[in-house]
């Protein structure tokens, strides 16, 4: 067993008994955007939050024991995404990368945008031409020191 194999069980228990990650994430106390990035085994859970999802999901005292695992982050098998909305998340930092880059620089200064100090809100929005896809980013800046 490894962390991949109760990721999939995850996702097969979520699809049998049609829950959302939504509903899930309520169960967990965190951030759909977060508890959906913990089941694709990207996060680390506390015990609490696995025995949680082990009730949830009907899992093993050992497989809530490799949520607590800390996982090899990034979840992409090819170095150019394949998958049609995230190959467009791709194609949003090759066009736009540059230009954020140019504007958190001019902004803050010489640093990053934290991945780690970060939240993520994923929302609908109402549009009579369509509906539209909302995503809020929002890491700490993290300025370069000198030494």
């Amino acid at each position: 067993m490894n962390r991949n194999d109760v990721t999939e069980k995850i996702i097969t228990a979520k699809v049998a008994q049609g829950l959302t990650w939504d509903s899930v994430a309520k169960k967990v106390g965190q951030s759909k955007e977060w508890t959906t990035a913990l089941c694709l085994g990207q996060m680390t859970a506390t015990a609490e939050q696995a025995a949680v999802l082990g009730e949830i999901f009907g899992l093993s005292q050992d497989e809530q024991k490799w949520l607590q695992v800390v996982p090899y982050k990034g979840s992409l098998p090819t170095a150019v995404p394949t998958d049609p909305l995230i190959y467009r998340w791709y194609e949003i930092v090759n066009v736009y990368g540059s230009t954020i880059k140019e504007l958190i620089h001019e902004e803050f200064g010489d640093g990053i945008m934290s991945a780690i100090d970060f939240k993520m809100d994923i929302t609908r929005e109402a549009d009579p031409k369509g509906d539209r896809v909302n995503v809020v980013l929002s890491g700490k800046f993290l300025p370069y020191k000198t030494y």
